[in-house]
């Protein structure tokens, strides 16, 4: 089992104290997706903070394998109950696997974002460029910013 910290972060008022899911193995970017190295190519879904914030998610539209993506650049889209969001790419390179299971089972990123609920399978044109992504602290610090407005 992968060791994974908790980010507590609270908010003021009314809500009790939320937990997110934030693993030390990944990288995040500021569109709330993360990106987990696997050897040469890298696995890509949306965190957990962005799937509590987007509620229960329906529908999935997933690329295609092969297509070639920008970082920052559109793959995809989730849709919840409270949202259709864009998944953007957090790096730049070729898709090379795609989680097909989610067409029948989106609700995976809700239940296991950093596990079953992985989106695709990215092969990065720059391995390099993940390091100029977000770090688990960072994105701790970058998700209680926003949780406390």
């Amino acid at each position: 089992m992968q060791s994974h910290k908790n980010a507590i972060l609270r908010q003021e008022g009314l809500m009790a104290a939320k937990t997110f899911d934030i693993p030390d193995d990944c990288r995040y970017s500021r569109s709330d997706e993360w990106i987990r190295i696997d050897g040469t190519s890298a696995r890509v879904g949306i965190t957990d903070y962005a799937q509590t914030e987007l509620s229960d998610i329906v529908f999935v539209e997933l690329p295609e394998v092969g297509n070639q993506v920008e970082a920052g650049e559109t793959f995809g889209v989730v849709e919840s109950v409270k949202a259709v969001n864009d998944l953007l790419s957090p790096v730049s390179g070729e898709i090379v696997e795609v989680h097909q299971s989610l067409e029948e089972h989106p609700e995976w990123i809700n239940e296991n974002p950093y596990g079953r609920g992985w989106i695709i399978c990215i092969a990065p044109e720059d391995l390099d460029a993940i390091d100029g992504l977000l770090s688990p602290e960072d994105y701790r610090a970058y998700v209680k910013e926003r949780s406390d407005k």
